[in-house]
């Protein structure tokens, strides 16, 4: 007989399996702030740093709450840099991401993934408990029928 042949859907643990999966998957994708950075068709309305050779002026940092509300940079990841652009000289903010913040990202992500781990790890022992019931009951009942 073929492997699954006769059953409807998923074994069960199977639904909790892909559950499990989409939390996951959710949980990751809500922590990985996505850059979007625009890239304009004019070269008026486009940042200095994208056509020509820059100097930051003050490292990554937070923004503000002022900040946040009031300067685009600020909106993608939560920290900016000021730089200066070598050619035109002019001073604009920057959005970077914070050696911190990708600290703190990397432990999330890693305490999820120890996480999803030990929920697979104790599924993987369930089950095994199950199958060897079921084998030891088959054995018992071949025992008994000689």
């Amino acid at each position: 007989m073929l492997a699954g042949a006769g059953r409807l859907g998923l074994p069960r643990g199977g639904h909790l399996c892909w559950l499990l999966c989409a939390f996951t998957l959710k949980l990751c994708e809500a922590e990985a702030p996505v850059l979007e950075e625009k890239l304009s068709v004019s070269s008026s309305t486009s940042p200095c740093w994208l056509m020509e050779e820059f100097v930051v002026t003050e490292e990554c940092t937070p923004c503000s709450n002022f900040q946040i509300k009031t300067t685009p940079e600020c909106s993608s990841t939560g920290y900016v840099e000021k730089i200066t652009c070598s050619s035109s000289k002019r001073n604009e903010f920057k959005s970077c991401r914070s050696a911190l913040m990708e600290q703190h990202l990397f432990w999330k992500f890693e305490g999820t993934m120890v996480g999803v781990a030990l929920v697979f790890a104790c599924l993987v022992i369930i089950r095994q408990r199950q199958l060897d019931r079921k084998a030891l009951e088959k054995v018992r009942k071949q025992i008994e029928s000689i």
